[in-house]
């Protein structure tokens, strides 16, 4: 019984410990992009937007149509009425799925991935920093 305890609590402080560590890799990377507009942040993921919501570096939103920026974890998630708004992924299938969107951050091998493309960001008018010029893609691969 102490060891399914403890497998338990261990499972869930790890599961803590990457959202935390998932959000803090979205700050950076939000910090480091321009949208000629001031970023209001939206999320299906409800630990994601709790945590930015926390750390009052961005300003979130309880609904997308009032945000600048959706960082979206789940495709059903995506509402008809927030479809000319900047997309974040926070999977790589999503980054190919949804046109729209123009970078993702992923988890592969146990390690955080970033990826922006390129032909995106300029359709969007979107500027990233030369601190994001490491992770721009011409294509999604």
């Amino acid at each position: 019984m102490r060891i399914l305890l403890l497998a338990i609590l261990s499972a869930l402080l790890l599961s803590a410990s990457n959202t935390s560590h998932q959000v803090k890799i979205l700050e950076k990377v939000v910090s480091e992009i321009s949208i000629n507009k001031q970023i209001i942040i939206w999320s299906d993921d409800k630990e994601v937007i709790y945590e930015l919501k926390n750390s009052n570096k961005f300003l979130t939103t309880k609904n997308c149509q009032d945000a600048t920026l959706i960082i979206l974890k789940d495709k059903k998630n995506l509402l008809k009425i927030c479809n000319n708004i900047h997309i974040f992924a926070l999977n790589y299938k999503l980054l190919s799925e949804i046109p729209q969107s123009f970078g993702a951050l992923f988890w592969k091998k146990g390690r955080p991935n970033i990826v922006i493309v390129e032909p995106r960001i300029k359709a969007q008018n979107i500027k990233v920093t030369n601190n994001l010029r490491p992770y721009l893609e011409e294509k999604v691969w």
